[in-house]
């Protein structure tokens, strides 16, 4: 996934960067080791995010964020991502704080075996129910027709075998309960080394995913700046560790703020997809590659306008990578 990147100029030295502040060879894991291997949460989360934050830099050629892009949100692992693009972090800071996320989640996940599966279809309310029924949990609420359900292997099973009407249950190769109780013990760990992170306030508009506020709106008090407080980041970061996804909100708020133009880093292509289905007139382009930097270019100077329209998102959820 990365060997194409790292034919641009200065992908190799980001990389050697990212690899130093996770402790993990990022060069093998993007370009030469097998799915079973990056499939690992420990790996994918790190990886996700270089990837990402690679991408962003080579689109903006050396130019602020905050002078291009209008607002910016992450799915899960992309909310790492998404904080760097607002200037929480600086690139290797958001991989050294992610690959902490990463190992306390994959130590979760061997502790309780668990498991994921998406819900396509069906009535949201009925879905919703049934999840409940079945003991399980909505980690991921990402549009009216996508769930997915979380918990033990016993209760998907009985979800797979009484869907809701109109709706179907897709297993997921994941490690565990993502975004769920059972991620207890990772939150635990992971929050005292989230609060102390060296983090900065945010620099442009900055979604949470756990319900599509933007940081903003969520410092009340006024104890950061005109973008909001690190510390509601550095916080909200690590909650979501047990918390829900709900990109169905963050969806909702970026029709609210305006957007006309979505642009997602690299892996692309999850979140556009969601996006055509619930983002009616928003143009988007997923960059999967160097290829898709003129397209995103060429998107971006026909949106942005620092304020109002124009967006960058990232990435798909890393626990069903």
């Amino acid at each position: 996934m990365l060997a194409p990147w790292l034919e641009l100029p200065g992908v190799a030295d980001q990389l050697a960067s990212f690899s130093q502040a996770s402790g993990i060879d990022l060069l093998a894991h993007g370009t030469v080791s097998d799915a079973d291997t990056i499939r690992d949460t420990a790996v994918a989360q790190p990886l996700i995010v270089s990837s990402s934050l690679i991408a962003l830099r080579a689109l903006l050629d050396g130019a602020a964020a905050a002078d291009v892009v209008d607002v910016t949100a992450g799915h899960s692992v992309g909310e790492f991502a998404a904080a760097a693009a607002a200037g929480v972090f600086d690139d290797a800071g958001a991989v050294g704080l992610v690959t902490s996320r990463a190992q306390l989640m994959a130590q979760a996940a061997a502790a309780t075996p668990t498991g994921m599966s998406a819900v396509v279809g069906g009535d949201p309310g009925e879905v919703l129910a049934a999840i409940e029924a079945a003991g399980l949990f909505p980690a991921n609420v990402n549009s009216t027709g996508q769930v997915v359900a979380a918990g033990s292997f016993e209760g998907l099973a009985a979800l797979a075998a009484a869907p809701p009407a109109k709706a179907r249950v897709i297993a997921l190769q994941v490690a565990g309960a993502f975004h769920t109780p059972f991620m207890q013990s990772a939150l635990d760990a992971f929050a005292p080394v989230a609060a102390g992170w060296p983090a900065q306030d945010p620099s442009l508009t900055l979604l949470s995913n756990a319900d599509g506020a933007s940081y903003a709106q969520l410092d009340a008090a006024r104890t950061g700046g005109p973008f909001g407080a690190h510390q509601d980041v550095l916080a909200r970061l690590a909650q979501q560790i047990v918390a829900p996804v709900r990109w169905d909100l963050c969806q909702e708020q970026l029709i609210a703020l305006g957007v006309t133009g979505l642009l997602e880093l690299a892996p692309g292509g999850v979140l556009t997809g969601l996006a055509r289905r619930s983002l009616p007139g928003v143009e988007t382009v997923a960059i999967k590659s160097p290829a898709d930097l003129d397209a995103a270019r060429d998107l971006v100077a026909r949106h942005s306008t620092v304020g109002a329209r124009a967006t960058t998102t990232s990435s798909p959820e890393e626990d069903s990578k």
